[in-house]
Parts: C-alpha cells; structure tokens; sequence
C-alpha cells in the first residue's frame, strides 16, 4: 500500500492548522456580520412581505409584494430616491476629486505636511451629528448667520441673506456641502497611502522620457491609483446611500421633501409613523440599489486588472 511521503503529510497538517487558525481569527468578525448584518436584513426581508405595524389590532399577513407596491406608488418615496440619486452623482465624483487634490499635494515634501494631514482628516474623526449642528450654525438665518455674512461680505452687499436649511432650492445642496468637507478627508487617507505605493522608479523614468508634471499625473499617477479610485469610489457611494444623520439634524427632510432620502423615509415610516413592514421594503431596495453598485465595482475593479 503506498503511503505518502512524510513531507506531503507535514504539508497537509500545516494547511489544515492554518486553516483553523484563520477561521478562529476570523471568527468575531464573521460573528458580528452574522448577528448586526446578515441576520437584521434576513428579518427586513421577511417583514416587507407583510402587513406589521406597530401597535395595530390586525393579525400578522403574508402580503407578497403589496409593500413595494405602495413604495413606488408614493411621491415621496419617489422623491427621496431621486435625492438619493442626485447626492451621489454629485457628491461622489466632487468628494473623490477633492480627496485626490489634497493627496496630491499632501504627497509632496512640504514643510508641516503632518500637520496638514491631521487637519484635513480631523472631520471625519468627529462625530456626524456634532458637524451637522456646526453646520447648521454655519447656515443660520439672517445677515447674522456666518455664510450669510461671509457671502454678503465677498459681494458687497449684493448677497441677499438666505435660510439655507428652510430653502428647497438650497436644502439639499447645503447637505451635500457639509458630506463633502466631513467625507474628504477619509478619502484622502486612502488615495494618499495609494500615492505612496507607488514606485518611484515610473516617475523616473517617465521623467527621463520628457514627460512633465501633467503627462506624469495622466500617465503614471492616475492608472496606478485606478483600483484604489474605484474601491474609494465605492465606499463613498455606498455611504452617500445610507444619507440619514445629517438630513435628519439639519433639516429633518424638508422643505417639502426637498432633502428627504430613502433611510430618511424608511425610519420615518418604521417608528414615526409605525409602518414596520413599509420601512423595511423600503431598506430591501436601498439594500438592492447598494448591491447592484457594488457589483458595478467589482466588474471595472476585474476589467481593470485584465487592462494591465
């Protein structure tokens, strides 16, 4: 009977003990994904299917889908989605390309660029609700408020003073303003570990071919940062999805649903207005919205290692 070399043997213990060792480490994480992710959106699922609400004498029914039914027959709903829509497309390519302005710069050898860094990113250490009530300072009414005055100010009185937050020309444009300083930072640390990956050797030898700061940062910078764009892409979409905080301290979706998104709805629906099944079918689709996004990422993130 053959038996296998003493070596191969060692081989396949080794791996196995690895293989525990991994799933042990990984153990509390997967843990926690099970019981605050997987499990709370297992239990969406099956609510949206019914007609549960709070405090309400009806016996729990199976509804099939009557809930995302009602979902997108409501203006709101409708509305929120489009905001929702509309924060990322703007947010998201604003947010990147400021994050990638300040890591660039912060990359080169510039005196106290330490402490640069730590300024930049400092908002996103803070917490959400504390930079919205900041910024709802920032915004106050009035000639008195500080952007009303900083704006009249620059203009020389031309500025006409505005109230931001009750405005539904300049609700959700405020907000946006505020996710962009908050975020930027965080994307920042990202893109500048990434600059930092880089090896030196390419600027050189693009340098020696002639090419300058513009043809460098278009031939060299940009294709070498391109999956840790993306993947700096994708988390600030899938963050710019869950908008709630900042909506709900700076403006609480008015006016007229102007700033309202879809976590908005859903938490109004679930607990203000005791509907537990419609704002669960209503975190199912943002679920859906969020996955479809994240697969978009991965397909570009694989083109993109087959490109190079």
């Amino acid at each position: 009977m053959h038996r296998p070399p003493d070596s191969e043997m060692m081989g396949a213990v080794d791996r196995t003990r690895h293989r525990h060792a991994g799933l042990l480490l990984a153990a509390p994480a997967l843990l926690g994904l099970s019981v605050f992710v997987a499990v709370p959106f297992a239990l969406a699922i099956g609510l949206a299917f019914t007609n549960l609400r709070l405090g309400s004498p009806l016996p729990l029914e199976f509804v099939g889908i009557e809930q995302f039914r009602r979902i997108f027959g409501e203006p709101s709903f409708i509305r929120a989605l489009l905001n929702n829509v509309l924060f990322v497309v703007l947010v998201v390519p604003l947010q990147t390309l400021l994050a990638l302005g300040l890591a660039l710069l912060l990359h080169r050898n510039l005196r106290g660029r330490v402490w640069f860094r730590t300024l930049f990113f400092l908002p996103v250490v803070f917490p959400l609700s504390l930079v919205a009530v900041v910024w709802v300072l920032i915004y106050a009414p009035g000639p008195n408020g500080m952007l009303n005055g900083f704006l009249q100010l620059v203009t020389l009185h031309a500025w006409q003073p505005r109230d931001f937050l009750h405005d539904p020309l300049f609700a959700l444009p405020a907000i946006m303003l505020t996710s962009i300083w908050q975020g930027a930072g965080f994307q920042m640390v990202i893109l500048l570990a990434g600059l930092q990956a880089i090896p030196q050797e390419l600027y050189e030898a693009a340098a020696m071919d002639g090419a300058g700061p513009g043809r460098r940062l278009r031939h060299v910078t940009l294709p070498q940062l391109r999956n840790t764009l993306i993947f700096t892409v994708l988390v600030t979409t899938i963050l710019a999805f869950r908008l709630f905080d900042q909506v709900q301290i700076m403006t609480q979706g008015g006016p007229r649903n102007a700033s309202t998104t879809v976590m908005f709805e859903a938490v109004q629906a679930a607990f203000n207005r005791q509907q537990v099944a419609l704002g669960a079918a209503m975190s199912v689709v943002l679920f859906v919205v969020v996955l479809l996004v994240s697969w978009l990422q991965q397909r570009l993130a694989r083109q993109s290692r087959e490109v190079t």
